[in-house]
Parts: structure tokens; sequence; C-alpha cells
């Protein structure tokens, strides 16, 4: 069980130490079993928020990270990689993210993301307000 555990640490900070120089870390110290990026400068330079980098992350196939938590943290993405994670997973992880902010910084327009998934971008506010708890596969 430890060797699982210190695998999910590694896997955090590797991931910390790779997003260091494209995405803003807000506590420069070594993590536990996740890792809070921040898109602030991102905002600020660009207008991209949080928001848009967890949709954008879709496309490539990712979950979106935990956004905007924790709430100390201006534009957190709290990404947390499991133990299982490969090498190469994260690598592709790392590689979207940083295509993500060229891409903010090219002003492709991040804030329609997702454009190529089944669903575009749900607002889950309404969603939440306008609950429907059913399902009807005929509609």
């Amino acid at each position: 069980m430890r060797r699982v555990a210190e695998r999910a640490v590694l896997n955090a900070n590797w991931i910390r130490r790779r997003l260091s120089a494209v995405y803003d870390v807000p506590f420069d110290r070594p993590c536990m079993h996740e890792v809070v990026l921040s898109a602030a400068s991102l905002k600020k330079k660009y207008g991209t928020k949080a928001l848009d980098v967890g949709k954008r992350l879709l496309e490539f196939g990712f979950h979106a990270p935990t956004i905007y938590f924790p709430l100390i943290v201006d534009e957190a993405l709290m990404i947390e990689p499991t133990e299982t994670e490969s090498l190469q997973t994260l690598e592709a992880l790392a590689n979207a993210l940083e295509t993500i902010a060229d891409e903010a910084a090219t002003g492709m327009p991040l804030h329609e993301a997702p454009r190529t998934t089944p669903v575009r971008r749900v607002d889950e506010a309404r969603a939440a307000r306008t609950l429907v708890p059913t399902f009807d596969a005929r509609s």
C-alpha cells in the first residue's frame, strides 16, 4: 500500500514541475497526491479562465480537473494523477495542458470549448436550477 501512495505523490510532483513554466504554481513546494495549478496568468494575459482550460482538456480525451478549488487559489486547477497512471499518460496530459496554454496565447477562442465532443459547453448553473431527475431515451 505504501508504494501505491508514493507513486501517486511522485506523479503529482512530476506534473507540478513539468507545468510550472506554463501555469502558475501557487504552492511552490512538494505536494502530496494532488497538485494545484492556477490559470490566473492565462486569464490576465489572454482572458482564458480555468473553466476554459478544463473544457478544452475534454477535447484531448482527459477528464477535466477540479476547477476553482481550493477557493484560496484564483483560477485553480486541481489535478490528481492516480498511482496507476503511466508516464505516457502523464506526458500526454502535460502536453495537452501546454498546448492549451499555447492556444490561449495565439488567440484561440477557448471559451467556446468543447467544440468536438457530443455535448458542447453545458450551462451547469442553469442545469442545476432546472433539474430533470429522469432520463427519457425517446427525447
